[in-house]
């Protein structure tokens, strides 16, 4: 699962800085809809996983909120990029 969780990771943080650098909507939306599969890796993570440390669960949960900020900051970029 890190390996999938890995894969997601650098595929949704290439387009992102691809889409951001280069003022493109599709690189954006793409990272943006990645988002939400590592948000479920990253709360599978927090908890369903059988043994995790509390360091572990507060890492998670920073996390998440990370990407919640992003999804957001990320929605208005793609507004601002369609006008």
């Amino acid at each position: 699962m890190l390996f999938l969780y890995l894969g997601i990771e650098v595929t949704r943080i290439f387009f992102g800085s691809k889409g951001n650098l280069c003022q493109r909507k599709v690189p954006l939306a793409i990272s943006l809809a990645l988002t939400f599969p590592a948000a479920v890796m990253a709360a599978y993570y927090l908890l369903l996983q059988t043994y995790a440390l509390r360091l572990e669960a507060i890492l998670n949960a920073i996390l998440l909120f990370f990407y919640a900020v992003e999804l957001l900051l990320g929605i208005l970029t793609l507004a601002s990029f369609s006008r």
